[in-house]
Formats: structure tokens, sequence, C-alpha cells
């Protein structure tokens, strides 16, 4: 009798499972610039189908941020271990059970699936042909029209059935296109059509992210006093005198920061000694230290400023700013055949997100070991390293570029850093309201020059990252005048992203932004609702920055100057904390924001972030959406923070 019941019971079950309708999980609205239908994909193909597990309270996630950040929290700088961060966002058995349990009854046998170590991803060996009737979706062979580069991915939408969708945060490879493009430059990388597996450096020349400009060489004795020059060339001293930033570190054996940059991209140790020579003497000989993160490696093949530009400024002005003593470490990322990813380095500063948050997906990210000759034939690098106190990083993409799903799942990873006590900075971007390459939106969602629409980037816009804008020193103003938004070369990125919900730590300030300076612009190109998520957060100067490249001086504009600026600042104040016993400072964004900051920052009201057709947003007193809350008075912001727990 029991073994009937039993059976009805499961009978029950599995008609409940059989009438489950599938609704859309994820969309896009069409595909992102460049990419093109080439062809069906064949059905018998193999895919390597993974669905990402939801985990249970990322919803409580900003909650648990805000309990460890904010200033007048009684928990403030109370960090999370990794291994509590792992227990409390570990998917549930029952969105394990559900997922095999459909899977098993549209076909796949538990032969063919496999369970992540951490329980986050269910993987299954499928065929097209099934992968196209599990998710009731077409797949086709997309190619790019620059580079010939291939990848596999469905049409406009994908479905679950409802009862499982619940249980699923993303599936791929289906809609995403995060895939790193490479030119033929000209300087040593050659065009070659990849299939999926293939990932495409974000270092690489000509690929779309944010990357420094530069307008030429400069004559190193045409400086000969610095601080009356600051407008024409932005030295360590100038930063300094700015604001008002002098520290001689007292814990450095304590304190870390860290400076991210992708393979090819590469300093130059004699650029380094050069830049040394001439604005920190006592640093020459000085290297940072090394991390390679899958066969991530300092190349001194490809040359140039294409390839040296972005490593050498954020070395030489991060290492200088901290000075001597302080150690910085270089997270090489990514090896010289294939490349890598942000969700690469995001596997080696926390060893579960290797295949439970974001993981590695063949289609977007570096796959270890690589087949491809002279890659790198070890295991992909995870949780390798324990994670600096700050990171800056001086790359990104448009969000456009990326389904909503993906840009959650890697966001959420930067709030699990940001629980660990790490500061994580991001630059905003050098478009303007316009994103990477002066691509804007158009209504049907394509990104094109031509587009009105305002396109804000990511991670940037991820509520969990600190976003850093850009400033300038007026054209023949002294470095004690106010600064403006950057408006030389480059223009500061902001604005209000299209995915993400405003934080609770940024209500106020965009309220009073929108209420008493309301952009004059038609609400339809731009994110008006008032809820939406907005970036920067503060700015430092961008502009005319004095970088030695290839033993010669060049003139070097961007945020990418910006956020290893301010993560040298900030490593400087948690140094201070350390020596009295305090902990680092980790995610600032809700301190920065609260009241009792409010005077630490220098205000920036004048200058304009242009794009899409437009003036852009402009910079006004209190945060705006061109220099966030504005640049760092070092000295007010030291005493503030020694005043916190």
């Amino acid at each position: 009798m029991r073994s009937v019941f039993l059976l009805s019971l499961l009978t029950v079950f599995v008609s409940a499972i059989n009438i489950s309708p599938h609704i859309r999980h994820e969309h896009r609205r069409d595909l992102p610039s460049g990419w093109n239908v080439v062809r069906r994909a064949p059905p018998t193909s193999t895919l390597p189908l993974r669905i990402g597990l939801a985990q249970p309270n990322l919803d409580q996630l900003e909650k648990h941020l805000l309990d460890v950040s904010h200033p007048d929290s009684p928990n403030y700088g109370q960090h999370w271990t990794p291994a509590k961060i792992a227990e409390t966002f570990r998917p549930s058995q029952e969105s394990v059970d559900a997922v095999r349990e459909w899977l098993a009854l549209e076909g796949v046998d538990a032969s063919r699936m496999k369970l992540s170590k951490t329980g986050g991803w269910l993987e299954a060996t499928v065929s097209v042909k099934e992968a196209e009737a599990l998710l009731r979706t077409q797949y086709s062979v997309y190619e790019h029209e620059e580079t010939g580069t291939q990848h596999i991915a469905c049409g406009s939408a994908y479905h679950l059935p409802e009862h499982v969708s619940k249980h699923v945060e993303l599936v791929t490879p289906t809609l995403h296109f995060d895939v790193k493009l490479k030119r033929d430059t000209g300087e040593g990388f050659n065009k070659r059509t990849a299939g999926p597996g293939f990932a495409k450096s974000i270092g690489k020349p000509g690929s779309g992210v944010v990357n420094p400009k530069t307008t030429g060489r400069i004559n190193i004795k045409s400086i000969f006093q610095e601080l009356s020059q600051c407008d024409q060339f932005i030295t360590p001293n100038c930063i300094r005198a700015l604001y008002d930033y002098v520290y001689v570190p007292l814990a450095p054996k304590k304190n870390s920061y860290g400076i991210v940059e992708y393979t090819p991209q590469a300093y130059l140790a004699s650029d380094l000694d050069l830049f040394f020579k001439n604005f920190s003497k006592s640093q020459v000989g000085e290297r940072p230290t090394l991390v390679g993160i899958d066969g991530g490696v300092v190349q001194t093949t490809d040359t140039g400023f294409d390839f040296n530009g972005e490593s050498n400024l954020d070395l030489q002005f991060g290492m200088s700013l901290v000075g001597k003593s302080q150690p910085v470490t270089l997270y090489q990322v990514g090896d010289l055949p294939q490349g890598a990813s942000f969700n690469n380095l995001l596997d080696a500063l926390d060893g579960t997100f290797c295949t439970f948050e974001g993981g590695d997906d063949p289609s977007q990210d570096g796959i270890y070991p690589d087949p491809l000759p002279g890659g790198f034939t070890g295991a992909a690098q995870c949780g390798i390293v324990k994670p600096a106190n700050v990171i800056s990083t001086s790359y990104g993409y448009n969000e456009a570029d990326l389904t909503p799903a993906y840009t959650a799942r890697q966001c959420a990873e930067y709030g699990k850093l940001g629980l660990m006590g790490v500061t994580v900075l991001y630059s905003s971007g050098d478009n303007g309201v316009a994103g990477n390459g002066g691509l804007c939106l158009n209504p049907d969602g394509t990104q094109t020059r031509s587009g009105k629409i305002f396109n804000p980037s990511f991670p940037g816009g991820c509520p969990f990252v600190t976003s850093v804008g850009a400033t300038q020193v007026n054209p023949g103003a002294k470095v004690t005048d106010p600064e403006s938004a950057c408006m030389q070369v480059i223009f500061s990125g902001g604005g209000f992203s299209n995915y993400f919900a405003i934080p609770e730590y940024q209500k106020t300030a965009v309220k009073t932004y929108l209420t008493k300076f309301s952009p004059p612009f038609s609400h339809d190109l731009w994110n008006a609702t008032g809820t939406a998520r907005a970036f920067p957060d503060l700015s430092a100067n961008g502009a005319n920055y004095v970088v030695a490249v290839n033993g010669q001086f060049s003139r070097v504009f961007g945020t990418s100057a910006s956020s290893p600026v301010i993560g040298a600042i900030l490593t400087a104040i948690n140094d201070a904390r350390l020596v009295i016993g305090k902990r680092p400072i980790g995610f600032i964004n809700p301190t920065i924001y609260s009241p009792r900051f409010a005077r630490a920052f220098n205000d920036i009201t004048t200058g304009t972030n242009p794009g899409c057709g437009t003036d852009g947003f402009a910079a006004t007193t209190g945060w705006d959406p061109v220099t966030g809350l504005g640049t760092p008075n070092f000295a007010k912001l030291l005493v503030e923070w020694l005043l916190l727990p």
C-alpha cells in the first residue's frame, strides 16, 4: 500500500512538470554591433550547456553590504570570510533537483549531467537539436564583420518551464556576446577565425574597451616647473597638490594594492625606471609584484602605445603615489594566445567563482588548459591569491554589450568581494554619455555611432563597484584652482544604468540632483525614471598625464588614469587605519555618500560629458552624473575614516 501511495505521488509530481508551461527567461532586442548570422548551427553539434542555478539570499546582498560598510552600522568593518559568503549564497538542493528532473524528463540521462563542485552550475552535454527543444529557441553561428570571429548563440530569447525558471539565473551558451574581439593591428596580431571556446582578450588593441588616449610625445625638458604647469603636464606632484595628498606608509607589510592588466597589455621595465628617474628617484629599479593569472605574462614582443600605454600609466602613477615602501601587486590576466576576461580575474580572487558564480563560459571566457600553441597548459587558476585591499581596473564594456542576467551575476561577485573587505574600482568610460567607440543606442537596442540614446558602461554601472570619472585642470588655471569635468581629448563617462536599480546609499544624492538640476533631455534618451543606478561615484584628474612609453614621454588622457590614482589614495587610508589596529575600508560607496563625508570631496561644478549628439550632463553642486561626488581631499577623508570603527 505504501509503495502504491509513493507511486501516486510521483505520478502527480511528474504530471506537474509535464504541464508547466515554458516562459521567456532571457531576451535581447537585437544583436551587438558588428555581429551577423551566417548559418544555422548544425543540429548534431555538441553544446556544453551550462545552467547557472539561482543563488539564495542575493536579494539580501545590498543589505549585508550596508551592514558592514555603512558608517552608522554597528557592524562597520566586520567583513565576512570567504567561507561564510560561499555558504550564504550556495544554491539550494531544491534548485538542483528541479533542474535535474526537468532535464531527465526531456531525455537527458544522468550520465550527461554534472554538478559543479560548489553546486552553482549544472552542466549537461547535449546536441544543438536537444538544446533547441529544451529552451524553445534556435541556435545559429554568428560572425563578426570586422574580425571574422565566429560565435554560437541562440535567437532573441530562450525559454524555460515556469517551475524551473525560478531556480535558474542564466543558461549558456545562449544570448551572451561577451566575446573579446581581436583586430589586425599590424603590430604582431593577425586575424584568426575562432569557434566557440576561443575567448578574445579585452587587453588586445582595438577591442573596444576603455583605453587611454594620447596626443603624442612631449619633451620632458619642457617640464621645468611642475606645479606651475599642471594645466599642461600632470605629474605625481600635481596629484599630491590637487588632492592634499601627502603620506608615508607605516604598515606596508599589512596592506595591499592591486592593479589589473590584461595580456598583451604590458609595462616595460625600462619605462618604469625612466619615469622614476624623473619623478620618484628612490624607486628606480622597483617593480610590481607579479601575479600571473592563467598564464598572464608581461610580454615584450609587441610594443608601442597600444600595448604599453595602459599598463605603464597605471603602474607609474600607482606605484609612485603609494611610495617606495608599499608593494603593488600586478594582476596580469590571460596567456598570449587566448587572453582572458573579467571572469578569469574573478576566478583567481574567489575560488568559488570558477564553477559557481559566473564561471568560465567557453563562448565568453578564457578556458584553460589552453590547447593553442604556446598556451597556458595548467588548469584554470581558482582562488590562487588573497584579494588586495584595493583593486583598480581601467577597462570596461558598454552595458548593452551584455545581457542583464550576465551583468547581474558578475555584479553580485563584486558585491561579495565588498563583503570580504575589498575596494573594487572601475573606470567610468571616456566617451561621456556615449559608449566605447562613441556608440549610442537606437530604439531597437542596437549600438551605432548615429544612435541618439545614452549608452551606459559596465562594470562602472554595477552598484557594488566604485565608478571613477575624470576631471581636468583647466587650461591656464593654477593647480590650486577648482578643476572641471574633463573635456580635453576624452569626456568623463557618466549617466544612469539601464540594467541596475538605484542602491539605497545613493538615493538621496540622486534625488537631489534630479530635483534641483533636472537634465534638459527628452526622457526617451536616458533612463529618467529616478530609480536607476547612477555613476560615477567620484573622480580624479584624467588629462595631460606625463607617462613614459617606449623610451619617450607621452601626454595621456583617460579615466584609465583616474582609477589608479584613486586606488593609491585609498591604499594610503587603509595603511593609516591598519597602523592603529582598524580594518581596511572595504566597499566605500555607503560611506562616501553619507552626510559625514559630504565635505571631504572637492565639488566639481563646471564642465559636461558630451555624447550621442548632445552636450551630455552638466557638473553641478553636489553629486552629478559627470564627476560624481567630486575629487578627493585626502586630508579630510583620512580624518573621517580614522574616526570610524
